[in-house]
């Protein structure tokens, strides 16, 4: 089966940001001339880290969002990046979502960290603090922004649609997509019970925050997906 393989950015220093994310988040990392691919071992996807880009700020009108690593323990992980001294938020439980934490790489790109279980749900022993953010974690999100659902829906007719997140204060809604033929424990797409599942999937889901009619500009640094 197809599956999203990569997310292509392009940044200032390959190497350096290739480095950070192995020494940070325990990445495996390996050269492929000028560009610099960075990824754990399994069916997610890498970050495909391309030369020539600019110091630029990264805008919320841009498509391009942020990459989430999911993960077993939060509280470990974040203790673990403000030891190697990276500036991250408190682990927080965002609404029926879920418990997540935020913070940024060396070139300003977006950085969620996102528990397996919602706050009060992670078992006993669910992480180890001798591992990189305590171990087994992964990219879940790629995140894309869009004014028109409907049309990403129908252009990644490939993918299945796996959840449904109602974020209506804020004014969005989040879809996540995937190449997967599984299916969803409760189905109705909304569902809070999916939730839990969704942050484990071992494979990488292509999630849209959907701001209706919103006009974006395209990122700079987002140079499209990479599927194999």
């Amino acid at each position: 089966m197809k599956r999203l393989s990569g997310l292509r950015l392009q940044v200032r220093s390959p190497e350096r940001l290739a480095g950070f994310y192995a020494d940070v988040f325990g990445m495996d990392v390996q050269a492929e001339g000028e560009v610099w691919r960075a990824g754990y071992a399994g069916q997610d996807a890498d970050l495909i880290l391309l030369p020539g880009g600019a110091q630029v700020p990264h805008r919320r009108d841009e498509r391009y969002w942020k990459i989430g690593i999911c993960l077993p323990d939060l509280d470990i992980a974040c203790e673990y990046l403000r030891q190697k001294g990276v500036e991250v938020s408190a682990p927080h439980q965002f609404r029926d979502i879920g418990y997540m934490a935020h913070l940024h790489d060396p070139e300003g790109f977006a950085v969620e960290l996102l528990q397996h279980d919602f706050l009060g749900n992670r078992p006993d022993g669910a992480g180890n603090a001798a591992l990189p953010l305590g171990g087994g974690a992964h990219i879940g999100q790629i995140t894309l922004r869009t004014g028109d659902i409907a049309a990403e829906v129908s252009a990644h007719a490939d993918m299945k649609l796996l959840s449904v997140q109602n974020v209506a204060e804020f004014g969005f809604d989040l879809h996540f997509l995937a190449f997967t033929d599984e299916t969803p424990p409760d189905p109705d797409l909304r569902a809070v019970a999916n939730r839990e599942w969704l942050w484990r999937r071992p494979y990488t889901t292509l999630e849209f925050q959907h701001i209706a009619g919103a006009q974006l500009r395209e990122s700079p640094a987002f140079l499209g997906l990479e599927t194999t």
